[in-house]
């Protein structure tokens, strides 16, 4: 063979090699139907689209607090007067019908966002409705930035608060921690002030208390400053995880931001992991910016779905960004303000579903070795697993971070067939099982597949959050699905 023709083979070579993850990425844009099935008329559901519930109204509230106080006043009285019970919505990102109640009034509160900043103190006064993107542009103009918030930006402070998420911000409780005080009108039409020294025992039941207790208007949140930050990552077996994040990241100072990853290839299942890691530095901090667009990054993602290659393809295209933006610099409100379009599911015959557990870190390695065999097994397309860091909780009756825990967030695509829903209910029994063998618990937010004992084993405090939920609310006025299920 002469060289000619072994430059020709090798240049046909790169051409194929390179052609193959094109392909891929373009035959999953090719298989996404894209159709939007429109919700009917009197009825609502969630983010999952498995809870289409028929209600009584849906309601939009102004953005006014003196209309919005004497509009949800006449709203209560009306639901009294005619029997009827009131669900709260905002973003709908709970996926276990906790913003619905069957025939009952839904309140839909995200035009309720106005927002005013003490500049002095770094507090924000924001409506319940807004959603985090709201308060981050707004908060950017002044150089601040939000404390604690979830990985996407899209959910609402008021739902965040009512199911008391928790962020990737370094080794911080859940939301609850930066909440100073918050009004909230009860079921009897009173707007009280809510926090550790007005009306405690409210202050804790509400934050995480799924809007059972009452309507949240205006919250008082802590803010931080806005800062430069600049991007590492280290790749690692997953049994190193917890030291590697001992040594590289809680006794740094400068690390502000932090996830864990790990690879769910069926090749190497379980067996890599990364630890990503935003450190402060001086420099200058950009305004944010409209969002780029981010099609070909969630093309990556979507092609994952119930795909060996593309799930191979996608660790190794993350792995390869990872080295090309070591050392890149994001101002704080940039990293923050992602969006669920990200990861968007343009599938209409299938959901993406998440769960979460929090294992205390002296179970870390024992808690993955246990539910390796588990996910290997299910029929159930898992598409990821981060892993955040979350110190202990004090401030939310419903407390699931007890102590210092590392939560595990897994995101899995399921068919929308009663076969997927039987095999995800069996799935998420199981890896609750294992979180309370180590030691830990589960969220709530999510599909209702747990029953109410188990979810007992899991929060020992349930018996005394429902009966203190008929103090503060004896008719049973706020309402939906998660408190049918459990209580």
């Amino acid at each position: 063979m002469n060289k000619k023709y072994l430059l020709k083979i090798g240049i046909l070579a790169v051409i194929i090699f390179l052609s193959i993850p094109i392909f891929h990425v373009l035959k999953t844009k090719w298989s996404e139907d894209g159709i939007t099935i429109p919700i009917p008329e009197g009825y609502t559901n969630d983010v999952s689209g498995l809870n289409l519930t028929k209600v009584d109204t849906i309601i939009e509230v102004p953005n006014n607090k003196k209309e919005i106080e004497i509009q949800l006043k006449n709203i209560l009285k009306y639901a009294k007067e005619n029997d009827l019970k009131i669900s709260i919505a905002g973003a709908k990102h709970s996926m276990g019908g906790h913003t619905i109640y069957p025939n009952g009034i839904v309140l839909n509160m995200l035009a309720y966002k106005q927002m005013e900043l003490d500049t002095i103190n770094n507090v924000l006064t924001v409506g319940s409705g807004a959603l985090w993107e709201d308060a981050l542009r707004y908060l950017d103009k002044y150089g601040k930035s939000i404390s604690i918030m979830q990985a996407f930006s899209s959910f609402s402070v008021g739902g965040s608060i009512s199911v008391n998420g928790h962020g990737w911000q370094k080794d911080l409780p859940p939301i609850s921690s930066s909440v100073l005080s918050f009004t909230l009108m009860t079921a009897n039409g009173e707007i009280i002030n809510c926090s550790r020294e007005d009306h405690p025992e409210l202050f804790h039941l509400v934050i995480g208390g799924y809007g059972l207790f009452g309507i949240i208007l205006d919250i008082q949140l802590k803010v931080v400053a806005n800062i430069a930050l600049k991007y590492n990552y280290i790749q690692l077996n997953p049994r190193d995880y917890v030291d590697y994040y001992k040594k590289y990241i809680t006794e740094k100072p400068n690390i502000n931001l932090v996830f864990g990853r790990l690879r769910i290839s069926e090749k190497h299942f379980l067996e890599e992991a990364t630890l990503n890691f935003f450190e402060k530095v001086e420099a200058p901090v950009p305004h944010l910016k409209k969002q780029k667009s981010t099609a070909a990054q969630r093309l990556v993602f979507r092609g994952s779905a119930n795909s060996e290659y593309g799930k191979r393809l996608r660790w190794d295209l993350e792995m390869g960004m990872n080295k090309v933006s070591r050392n890149d610099i994001y101002s704080r409100n940039e990293l923050l303000n992602g969006h669920v379009s990200l990861i968007e599911n343009k599938d209409h015959s299938s959901t993406d579903l998440l769960q979460e557990y929090f294992i205390p870190e002296r179970n870390f390695n024992r808690y993955i070795e246990h539910i390796k065999p588990i996910l290997e097994k299910t029929k159930v397309d898992l598409l990821n697993i981060t892993i955040r860091g979350v110190k202990g909780d004090h401030d939310s009756y419903l407390n699931y971070a007890r102590e210092d825990v590392f939560g595990f967030v897994f995101l899995f695509n399921q068919k929308k067939t009663d076969e997927q829903e039987e095999e995800m209910k069996n799935l998420t029994n199981k890896l609750v099982d294992e979180a309370l063998k180590n030691g830990g618990t589960f969220y709530l937010p999510y599909r209702l597949h747990i029953d109410r004992n188990k979810m007992r084993k899991s929060y020992p405090q349930a018996d005394n959050f429902f009966q203190l939920k008929l103090k503060y609310d004896p008719t049973e006025l706020f309402d939906n699905k998660f408190y049918e299920h459990y209580k």
